[in-house]
């Protein structure tokens, strides 16, 4: 079983797996879309699929949990990611009429919110997740905060190449890992 680790390289080395999971998780719609026979929304959960390799390494390296845990984690994260893309398209639909940049912020931030919201409902259920909601607050405001960033890409045409998406997965990594080692210490 790995300890809790909470040094500085530990800290960098997530948010260096942020940062390159974010350039992945655009991309992988282009090997997704290749899926011809699976239904869409396990396609779409495939995106995320970057993303939940990080957590499943943040889960397992930063707390207590077994493997089967964080395995059960990178799934929430999968699952987390179509909740997040469903309730930015909800929103926007909602916004109609309203500029563009305002319904991408708006979109941005439900989707940041619900994403991290429900990873952190599934994580918190863990053996070694913390059950207090206090405990989860900061990944949800910043899940939230950060949501707007892929508006601002979106804005600049990068939907692509994603220059502010990673910024957001190294942000929401990093968060879990604190909340997890926290909870370890």
């Amino acid at each position: 079983m790995l300890t809790a680790d909470t040094s500085g390289s530990s800290l960098l080395k997530i948010a260096i797996g942020g940062l390159v999971s974010g350039i992945l998780t655009p991309l992988t719609p282009l090997l997704v879309d290749k899926l011809t026979g699976a239904p869409g929304m396990f396609r779409l959960a495939l995106v995320a699929a970057p993303f939940a390799v990080l957590v499943f390494f943040v889960v397992r390296r930063c707390s207590a949990n077994p493997v089967w845990a964080a395995l059960v984690a990178a799934v929430v994260t999968m699952i987390a990611f179509v909740a997040a893309v469903n309730a930015a398209v909800f929103i926007d639909g909602q916004a109609k009429g309203a500029v563009s940049v305002m319904r991408n912020i708006l979109a941005g931030l439900s989707g940041g919110l619900v994403g991290s919201a429900v990873m952190a409902l599934g994580i918190a259920f863990l053996p070694a997740g913390p059950r207090k909601a206090a405990a989860w607050w900061p990944m949800l405001m910043t899940g939230a905060v950060f949501g707007p960033l892929l508006a601002l890409d979106s804005a600049l045409g990068l939907d692509q190449t994603s220059v502010l998406y990673p910024v957001w997965q190294a942000a929401v990594a990093l968060r879990l890992s604190l909340i997890l080692q926290t909870k370890s210490a």
